[in-house]
């Protein structure tokens, strides 16, 4: 799990730490940006506690968090991460990923999400990834279909967020050998270097 880098032609993501996440700071105190998660980001602490997380994860080979960088805008974006990284069943999710409203429908996502896909079928050789999603979050949920994740099931009322509100979580999944598929159809435009 040493990845220092991932980048192609439109982003570059990069670990996420407390030397550089003030970076995205504007960014993460966007009304709502997080409706849909349980996790707080909205002040100057809730922010730095949520990246101390974040670099806690990483330090016990659970999370790689990364830093997004918008190469076409040239500026910070958000983060994202590889997150319940369970290297014995060679699983892990591609969560906690939120991005400036001014990013959003940009095609920046769908960027980040092959960079992190390649990486983790390919140098990775996990064999599954999995999206966990609020029921209610539409744009999300499309967003993950749009590149082949397949809704697996839904998880009733199993995370309380922010406001009390418990929410049904949607599992996505992509596997190794669908990945092989998608990349040369949905992702045949993509080239990461």
């Amino acid at each position: 799990m040493n990845i220092q880098q991932l980048e192609d032609s439109r982003v570059k993501l990069t670990l996420l730490g407390l030397s550089n996440y003030k970076k995205i700071e504007s960014i993460a105190y966007q009304k709502d940006l997080v409706q849909f998660s349980p996790s707080d980001i909205a002040t100057p602490q809730a922010l730095r506690d949520y990246v101390q997380t974040a670099v806690d994860g990483y330090y016990h080979k659970k999370c790689i968090p990364f830093l997004v960088f918008d190469k076409l805008t040239n500026t910070y974006a958000g983060c994202s991460r590889y997150m319940n990284i369970n290297a014995k069943d060679k699983v892990l999710d591609i969560g906690s990923t939120w991005i400036g409203y001014e990013y959003q429908g940009t095609g920046l996502n769908t960027h980040m999400k092959f960079l992190m896909l390649k990486y983790a079928f390919e140098n990775m050789k996990f064999e599954k990834v999995e999206f966990k999603i609020d029921e209610r979050n539409i744009r999300s949920r499309k967003a993950v279909e749009s590149i082949g994740g397949t809704l697996e099931g839904i998880l009733r009322k199993n995370i309380y967020l922010l406001n009390g509100f418990k929410r049904n979580t949607c599992i996505y999944g992509i596997l190794k050998e669908e990945w092989d598929i998608l990349k040369t159809t949905v992702f045949s435009d993509y080239k990461s270097y």
